[in-house]
């Protein structure tokens, strides 16, 4: 949306635009700067990492920045470490000979002595190219962070590096994207899945979360976290990715509805790529309850705050997606109006993010009501139901 459209969205809906300046102004940079006394005496190379923060991650960077105290830092430097990677590892100009060295060393970038590392290879048209011809700004920052910290970062960096490289490789000799669901949970825990079990290892040495959160029984807990949003991603993008030659739906998924991956994207096959894309939010919705579990254990406001609003977001999304053409055809987002609703809700506790969610599960059960005929839609019924009691269950307690 443009200011003339967003102008004209709100002046359509008088409460929501109430909700839009209430949180601009609690919100505001301002506002955020004087409440958060880590901001106030940042260092130059800190403003800077805060700066990319903005720019790299603009959905989230103010919940970001009122984290507590102890967590700010830590977390804003975490972020730009891993979309450092990111960045190496989406640039398809990058050969594989010096991608993989990059990636898979990227941990140790961190430590090197003197100057800090920087990188200037990537293509001029990349986003976050900047973010790397600077590096030496967030390692900088990553040297002041207590050792604890700098451990879990590095332990991350190392997981998901190779990981990434991995896939880079696989994808060198062959179609990019993954053949089994194994392998695509595979792959979502290595670009997102670490990241929830760094979170989590941050929050606990921060002494923000349940303790029990990190116990090997709680494993999918965490896990879960990172591979909702990644697979909320993955749905959303399809066309997106069709388009850039990446294929991230699994083969064991979509061959089941047509020959090949390009023909979900024909509109002579709609109903097929839909009951298709049906089993990809399936596949999603089934990490939903852990979810719920996860957000339960976090006792610190502002750090629910940093995990209940984005997987808030991705279950309105995955509303959004489900059983929708238009996926199929371009990015689709939720509207300024729902996406406010969500980060003013989320806000308020976990009983508000059990409705969210409860509320979300009732509208892709109604929807998939109106398609019996849809191979996946007994299963989806139940995984809804699932998530309706789980909300119900834990906004009693």
């Amino acid at each position: 949306m443009g200011l003339a459209s967003d102008i004209v969205y709100f002046a359509r809906r008088p409460d929501q635009l109430k909700l839009m300046v209430q949180w601009k102004l609690q919100h505001s940079p301002l506002q955020i700067y004087e409440r958060n006394s880590v901001l106030r005496h940042a260092s130059a190379s800190a403003m800077v990492c805060f700066e990319f923060l903005d720019q790299t991650g603009r959905s989230f960077s103010s919940v970001v920045k009122e984290l507590h105290p102890e967590l700010l830092m830590p977390v804003c430097v975490f972020y730009l470490v891993l979309r450092g990677l990111d960045t190496i590892e989406d640039d398809t100009s990058i050969p594989l000979e010096t991608k993989e060295p990059l990636l898979r060393g990227f941990k140790d970038r961190l430590d090197q002595s003197g100057p800090g590392w920087i990188f200037t290879g990537n293509r001029v048209e990349e986003k976050d190219r900047e973010l790397l011809v600077q590096f030496d700004k967030v390692i900088g920052e990553f040297r002041k962070l207590k050792p604890v910290y700098q451990v879990i970062i590095k332990d991350i960096a190392d997981q998901m590096g190779n990981g990434m490289a991995d896939f880079a490789r696989k994808a060198a000799f062959g179609p990019v994207g993954v053949d089994t669901v194994d392998e695509y949970d595979l792959y979502c825990w290595h670009v997102a899945g670490v990241v929830g079990e760094a979170l989590t290892r941050l929050f606990l040495e921060a002494g923000l979360a349940e303790t029990s959160l990190i116990n090997q029984d709680h494993f999918h807990l965490y896990k879960s976290m990172g591979l909702f949003l990644q697979k909320n991603n993955i749905i959303r993008d399809i066309r997106e990715d069709y388009d850039d030659g990446r294929r991230f739906w699994p083969k064991e998924i979509w061959s089941k509805h047509v020959d090949d991956f390009g023909d979900l994207c024909k509109p002579e096959n709609r109903e097929r790529a839909l009951s298709c894309s049906s089993e990809m939010v399936l596949n999603a919705l089934g990490h939903a309850t852990d979810c719920l579990s996860y957000l339960g254990a976090l006792r610190e406001q502002s750090v629910f705050n940093f995990c209940a609003i984005p997987q808030s977001m991705a279950m309105a999304t995955l509303d959004l997606c489900f059983r929708n053409p238009a996926v199929l055809e371009r990015n689709v987002k939720i509207s300024k109006g729902d996406a406010l609703q969500l980060m003013v809700g989320s806000s308020q506790g976990l009983e508000s993010v059990c409705e969210v969610f409860g509320r979300y599960a009732r509208r892709i059960q109604q929807k998939n009501e109106d398609h019996p005929d849809d191979p996946n839609s007994m299963n989806i019924s139940i995984v809804c139901e699932q998530v309706g009691t789980r909300s119900r269950t834990l906004a009693a307690v």
